[in-house]
């Protein structure tokens, strides 16, 4: 990666002017800078291809382009575009990055909900992206880098075979979706919540963004009932139940990003531990495939009904 002096001298519009940077945490990817340019603040997003390489992203190229499109409804304004290092200057949102908790406030809810509509209703990505594909790429990454599973993560295969293919019975119309929606990447703003990083972004079902955010937060039942019932203004069951599934799938899969990330991409100076992130999602994502109340929400999902499979 080019030296952060080298990169600030290729932004045309910062050459000759006075320019202060610092290195902004949270990313667990990419390389992000906050850049004050005559004391105006921007983000200089450095993406770093190694990432997407192993499955972990979608081509750099790729994602800057869908940070383009998400300018337009919820995203971040891109002023500059670096293809070559590659990187994207984009603007630097005035607000409070959401936490974890803050996510899971019932009041905080309607205003995620729209966030997430404005997104599905803007221009379509140009890629696609499904989580049950995510999962079958991730696994072969591991067996090509001999990477060791979680206890038991091949045994429930038959399951998941069993969620992807309710989900599959009646799919939602794709929408262009963020797909990695955790606290971090909300903003809240004075014009409402915006989303940042498109790392994993792709046209996908939009029930799928409901239950990656439930996954991400940890929601109750509850929590996802009313996240569902403010995205769809729908109470339908089979859209709850949709969403829940979905907030196991997206367990079930990223906990192989952490595993790969862990595996082929962390160094020992990095702070955060990708190796437990991967066990609590694998922890969660088990105690739900073992529920025996996921009968129930397949069944829900697939029309059948629950008392009768």
């Amino acid at each position: 990666m080019p030296s952060i002096a080298d990169l600030l001298e290729r932004v045309p519009s910062w050459v000759g002017r006075a320019v202060e940077w610092q290195r902004l945490q949270g990313g667990l990817s990419h390389h992000i800078y906050r850049v004050d340019v005559d004391r105006v603040p921007y983000v200089l997003r450095v993406l770093e291809p190694a990432v997407s390489a192993a499955g972990l992203g979608i081509p750099p190229e790729q994602e800057i382009a869908n940070t383009v499109l998400a300018a337009r409804t919820v995203g971040a304004q891109v002023y500059e575009v670096l293809p070559d290092v590659p990187a994207v200057v984009i603007e630097f949102l005035p607000g409070r990055t959401l936490s974890a908790a803050e996510v899971c406030r019932p009041e905080i809810i309607p205003s995620i909900a729209t966030a997430c509509r404005r997104l599905h209703a803007g221009p379509a990505f140009g890629n696609d992206f499904d989580i049950f594909a995510k999962r079958a790429e991730l696994l072969d990454v591991c067996a090509r880098h001999d990477l060791p599973l979680p206890d038991g993560y091949l045994e429930r295969s038959s399951t998941v075979d069993a969620l992807r293919e309710a989900l599959a019975g009646q799919p939602l119309p794709s929408a262009p979706c963020h797909n990695d929606l955790l606290a971090e990447n909300f903003i809240a703003t004075g014009d409402g919540v915006r989303i940042i990083d498109y790392q994993l972004s792709g046209n996908n079902d939009p029930a799928f963004e409901l239950g990656d955010i439930a996954a991400e937060a940890d929601y109750d039942p509850d929590l996802v009932g009313l996240l569902a019932a403010e995205y769809f203004a729908d109470t339908d069951e089979a859209l709850r139940s949709r969403v829940r599934l979905y907030q196991v799938a997206s367990n079930v899969t990223w906990t192989l990003w952490f595993t790969v990330h862990h595996g082929l991409i962390a160094g020992p100076a990095q702070a955060f531990d990708y190796a437990a992130e991967a066990a609590e999602k694998w922890g969660q994502a088990k105690e739900s495939l073992d529920d025996p109340g996921l009968g129930r929400l397949l069944a829900a999902v697939s029309g059948r009904n629950p008392h009768h499979p």
